[in-house]
């Protein structure tokens, strides 16, 4: 299959790093990301992005790991997004603007200095839009542990934040405890980010947190089902993408390649589109009233 896989393909040590930090974080990304969707809080994923950018730039600067930086900066937007908002949408909204604003432009300096004063180079690509072929595999325990926290903290809070993520209200007759689910699910989404940010870039992150999830909801509407599509949506995109982005390299003379981070988003944003397809639909509505009938 030399026509599908270029030479060197199996042997490479940065594509395997690459297939097993992208698969670790895309099933991270696409199980938060059903919450998320769900929550309508795709916003303040955007919103973290930025942050991100901020604490990549930080962590730079600072010649430490931007992973560090990602989900540390992450957090700490997290927390102050639920600090300032209230549970109402609007309130949301508003807190989740006023963070986005702080941290584009602590986000712009930070990217100005990693440029003027840092004797690194290509930071401000890698942050933005990741360089998964370069990252060091001792970092793969320390991505494995984050998302041990994000996936924990999911499971944990699952039939609570299933419920707030419905009905805030209802969850709150029940005697859920709104504030702290709310609180632990923006923890689990800093992680998120955070790691997405590192497979491919903080400008791009919300693509692979977003994209499978969306995609898994239009195809299903039970909860459980959704996360395991959006879990193979995201580790088919992030793993094809992968495969593409190193044939790249060979189409052509120029040998110059394609980023992952393009084929990724492509790749979710392509099956987003095919999902609402007239024929993916019946399919689906078929095989769910299939379900009720049984």
């Amino acid at each position: 299959m030399h026509w599908l896989f270029e030479p060197g393909f199996f042997s490479s040590q940065p594509v395997r790093t690459a297939f097993v930090i992208g698969g670790v974080v895309a099933v991270v990304s696409a199980v938060v990301g059903v919450f998320t969707v769900l929550r309508g809080q795709s916003f303040a994923g955007h919103a973290l992005t930025d942050v991100s950018t901020a604490g990549g730039s930080a962590a730079f600067l600072l010649g430490i790991s931007p992973l560090l930086g990602f989900v540390g900066f992450g957090l700490l937007g997290a927390g102050t997004i639920d600090a300032i908002g209230t549970q109402r949408v609007k309130g949301r909204d508003l807190a989740t603007g006023i963070v986005l604003g702080a941290a584009t432009g602590l986000a712009a300096l930070l990217l100005y200095y990693d440029t003027t004063n840092s004797a690194t180079t290509g930071a401000t690509q890698t942050i933005l839009f990741g360089s998964i072929f370069t990252i060091d595999p001792s970092t793969i325990p320390i991505v494995i542990a984050f998302s041990v926290i994000a996936i924990g903290i999911i499971a944990v809070l699952y039939r609570p934040l299933l419920l707030a993520s419905t009905s805030a209200e209802l969850a709150a007759a029940r005697g859920v405890p709104v504030r702290l689910v709310g609180l632990g699910f923006m923890a689990a989404l800093a992680v998120a980010v955070g790691l997405s940010a590192l497979a491919i870039g903080a400008i791009l992150s919300t693509a692979l947190l977003i994209g499978p999830a969306a995609t898994a909801l239009r195809l299903t509407n039970r909860t459980g089902v959704a996360l395991i599509i959006a879990a193979v949506i995201g580790v088919a995109a992030t793993w094809v993408g992968v495969l593409l982005a190193y044939d790249s390299y060979y189409w052509g003379s120029s040998r110059n390649g394609y980023p992952v981070s393009f084929f990724i988003v492509a790749l979710a944003f392509v099956a987003y589109l095919a999902s609402g397809l007239p024929v993916v639909r019946i399919v689906t509505n078929r095989r769910a009233e299939g379900r009720r009938v049984l």
